[in-house]
Order: structure tokens, then sequence, then C-alpha cells
């Protein structure tokens, strides 16, 4: 992986958080290949879900949500701390039994960034927070 994230900070901002891909994704692409590889869409879906996650970085830093996507184009959704006004966190019956979870992140003047299935989610969100109190002190002094 390029580590996009690291290699994308700024002076003085470091990495508070990084999320991963929960095992149940991989498993749901796993499935797909066994069970409808006979007509190949199994392997279509299979390798779409799993390019998505070798591909994909999300983290927190402390001025900033990164979520980077793709290997020969790449895609950003960046928002600053001081401009996310919510974080939703989205569970299911399985996801809250296994740990897994969706995002919402809402932002001033920018669409709301869904974050696929995630492990952890809200500790996660409670990351995003964390650096949220911390910038905005930070602002508060500077």
């Amino acid at each position: 992986m390029s580590r996009y994230i690291e290699k994308s900070l700024g002076a003085g901002e470091e990495i508070v958080a990084e999320a991963e891909f929960h095992w149940w994704y991989t498993l749901k692409a796993v499935l797909a290949l066994v069970f409808l590889a006979w007509i190949l869409i199994g392997f279509y879906i299979f390798f779409r879900m799993m390019i998505r996650k070798w591909t994909t970085e999300i983290g927190v830093t402390t001025h900033r949500f990164v979520e980077k996507t793709g290997f020969f184009t790449l895609s950003t959704n960046e928002i600053a701390l001081h401009n996310i006004e919510g974080v939703r966190v989205v569970q299911s019956f399985w996801g809250r039994m296994l740990g897994y979870g969706h995002l919402r992140i809402e932002g001033t003047g920018v669409d709301a960034i869904l974050v696929p299935d995630i492990a952890d989610p809200v500790g996660f969100r409670a990351a995003i927070e964390s650096a949220k109190s911390h910038d905005a002190r930070q602002g508060d002094v500077g």
C-alpha cells in the first residue's frame, strides 16, 4: 500500500487513528466468489470488493479526516476537523455482535462521506471526536 496518508501529512500533523476493514467484509467477498463463481459474477464481486479493500486508506490526523481510494487513479475525501458537523455510526444487529459498522461523516459544504464496513466503528468515531476537541483547543490557543 502506498501509505497516502503518511505522505500527505503537513507540518506538525500526526496520524491519530486509522480504520481497518472488518474481516466480515472479506468473508462476504469470499462467499460471493464461492457461491456465485459458476455464473462468473462471483469473480466480479470478489475482485471489486477486494480491490476496494486493498486500495483504501481511512484515517484521522490532528487536522483532518482522510479517505483515499484507488491504485492507478487516486480519489480522496478529506474534511478539516473543524468542518465536521456530525459522525453517525450505523450498525446492524450482526454488526453490533461482530464489531463492525459503517460511518457517515457529514461536513460543512461537502456531501456526506460513507465509510464502508470497518472494525470498531464506535472507537473510530471516538477518535474523530477526540481529534476534533484537541484541534479546537489548539485553535483557541493559537
